[in-house]
Order: C-alpha cells, then sequence, then structure tokens
C-alpha cells in the first residue's frame, strides 16, 4: 500500500476552502469504511462509494475526507466525503 508522502501532505490543501488536511485517523476510516459497506455513503458529487479505503485525508475543520487511491490524493470537491 502506497502512502502520501510527507513532503506532499505539507503543501495539500483543500480545494474549496484551502484549510490543511491531515491524515485520516484509523477510526475516521473505519467509521467512513462501515457506511461503505451498508451501502449508505456517497460523495458530495452525490455517486454512491463503493470502496473502501485504506487512507485518507480529513479537512483541518473535521467536516469532509479526501480519499486516497494507492498514495495519490483525489482532491476534488466532488469526490470528497462529508464527516
Amino acid at each position: 500500500m502506497a502512502t502520501v508522502s510527507a513532503d506532499l501532505l505539507e503543501i495539500l490543501v483543500c480545494p474549496e476552502t484551502k484549510q490543511p488536511v491531515a491524515l485520516a485517523d484509523p477510526a475516521v476510516l473505519e467509521a467512513v469504511n462501515a457506511k461503505i459497506r451498508s451501502g449508505t455513503l456517497r460523495n458530495r458529487g452525490g455517486q454512491p462509494v463503493v470502496q473502501e479505503l485504506t487512507e485518507g485525508l480529513v479537512r483541518e475543520d473535521g467536516r469532509v475526507l479526501y480519499p486516497v487511491d494507492d498514495g495519490i490524493p483525489v482532491m476534488l470537491i466532488e469526490e470528497s466525503i462529508e464527516l
């Protein structure tokens, strides 16, 4: 499993609010994955989220998670997940 590099993490910000992002802790990922398994989670673009996450980036205010796909942050507003 690839992970987001520390150098990249330092410069990434939310494209919507410009707040910094940080790696999601395991409890947040488990809560999101539980919703994915139940089939109830949709991203902010309205599409169902079907693939469980091994990594994600949480906006500083804790309200939005950006998925990380094979070490690559998906920093698109419509792909983000409201927490």
